[in-house]
């Protein structure tokens, strides 16, 4: 067995982010090759992932990467197993390593790819917990506003054209982040879970005892309270609930947005 220089075990440490026992032991393995031993480490993380992949990822974080004319804008979510996880520099510089790698993508939701999946499969190597990019998204508009609550838990991302002030984008993003809109316009709630609240409300009704009559004009108020309360521009502005967030941005039009949570 070749002899392993400690010199040389803690440069292959501090180039794979291994234990200095692993990294001893794959230089024992392949005749104190670096290169080899680097290819040894990375076949022991990825057996690793395959025996962590199905340990709950309840915890991670949110991320935004927005290009310099601020006209597009990528969110990532990606989970891990604890909170302690999640605070880890380590984990926390991956995230936003992989927010900067979807941001290259083209718009609408992003597959992972392998730039992605190697960002993640090399903060897991050096932490030890399951962790996976559980979805992303890229936004383009001629304006684009972003928000990250403190935890990192909470993003959004929004695009608008026409005329706004940062401040109004500002609210704008805040807005979604607390009050979870489902679309834009009540067009844009799906329409099975418009028929699922429709259902609910018809069987409270009538189990009321109201006429039919009485019962459909019951259940139609509903239904539209249910639009109301998750249609973005009908929702009541959070800054001033006297107004609804149509009100609040003048000529301008939201194109899109995308909400995300760690967890959901």
């Amino acid at each position: 067995m070749a002899e392993i220089s400690a010199s040389v075990v803690k440069a292959l440490r501090e180039l794979t982010g291994q234990g200095m026992m692993e990294c001893k032991k794959a230089l024992q393995e392949s005749g104190g090759d670096v290169e080899a031993a680097k290819d040894l480490l990375r076949k022991k993380g990825l057996t690793t992932a395959e025996k962590k992949a199905g340990r709950a990822t309840g915890e991670g974080l949110v991320a935004i990467t927005a290009n310099a004319d601020r006209t597009s804008a990528a969110m990532v979510e990606v989970r891990c197993e604890t909170d302690f996880c999640a605070r880890n520099e380590v984990f926390r510089a991956m995230v936003a390593k992989v927010a900067e790698l979807a941001s290259a993508c083209g718009e609408g939701p992003i597959e992972p790819t392998s730039q992605m999946k190697q960002a993640v499969q090399g903060a897991l190597a050096k932490i030890g917990e399951n962790m996976h990019c559980a979805r992303a998204v890229k936004i383009s508009a001629p304006r684009i506003g972003s928000y990250v609550h403190h935890n990192g838990k909470v993003g959004v991302v929004v695009g608008v054209a026409g005329e706004i002030s940062d401040q109004t984008l500002a609210d704008l993003c805040m807005h979604i982040a607390f009050a979870d809109p489902i679309g834009i316009t009540t067009k844009d709630i799906p329409e099975k879970l418009v028929a699922k609240e429709r259902e609910i409300a018809r069987e409270q009704a009538l189990a009321s005892g109201k006429p039919a009559n009485i019962a459909e004009k019951i259940v139609e108020g509903k239904v539209a309270k249910f639009l109301a309360a998750n249609a973005l521009l009908e929702q009541p502005f959070i800054r001033d609930d006297k107004k609804k967030v149509k009100d609040i941005l003048g000529g301008a039009q939201v194109k899109a947005f995308a909400r995300f949570t760690v967890g959901d």
